[in-house]
């Protein structure tokens, strides 16, 4: 029991790790002399990147505020949930444990999906929109797009193990 619990850990703090990764760097949107992440634009010139906040340059920055707020949020309950893991695991009786932590972590696991998601489905607004010059439409997404969709992978596998380590012993 102790090794599925010690695995449950380490698979809850990648999780975590992954959504402060993607939430944070600036590699959301990348290209040849640009990367933009939820939070800024960085035009990199010769040595010098250039970042600047994303602010009210796009027109389509309600969309973008809610992937920031659903990115912090995912990660917030994310490091909730291991909170009250280790809080739940000593202290509740077997068959009630893990059920808030499973909630907490669905909940962090929709977050990220409907973070992602949207900036899916709005990344060629985000970019065709902006106020900047350079063709910011001949990108690829970045690591830290692809880290989102895998923690929210992540998020939900630990969701459902915690449902059903509730019942062992």
């Amino acid at each position: 029991m102790l090794i599925i619990l010690a695995f449950i850990i380490v698979f809850h703090l990648t999780a975590a790790v992954m959504l402060f990764i993607a939430t944070i760097q600036n590699a959301w949107w990348i290209g040849s002399d640009f990367t933009t992440d939820i939070w800024q634009v960085c035009l990199n010139t010769s040595t010098i990147a250039n970042c600047t906040d994303i602010g009210n340059n796009i027109q389509h920055f309600q969309a973008l505020q809610t992937v920031q707020a659903t990115m912090i949020m995912s990660t917030t309950l994310c490091c909730i949930g291991l909170f009250s893991f280790v809080l739940q695991l000593f202290r509740l009786k077997q068959g009630e444990r893990f059920i808030f932590t499973s909630v907490v972590q669905l909940l962090s696991s929709l977050s990220v999906l409907i973070g992602a998601a949207i900036y899916t489905a709005q990344h060629d607004d985000f970019h065709a929109n902006m106020n900047y010059t350079g063709a910011f439409k001949e990108g690829t997404y970045g690591y830290s797009f692809i880290l989102a969709w895998v923690a929210f992978g992540f998020t939900l596998i630990s969701s459902i193990m915690y449902l059903i380590l509730r019942k062992r012993k």
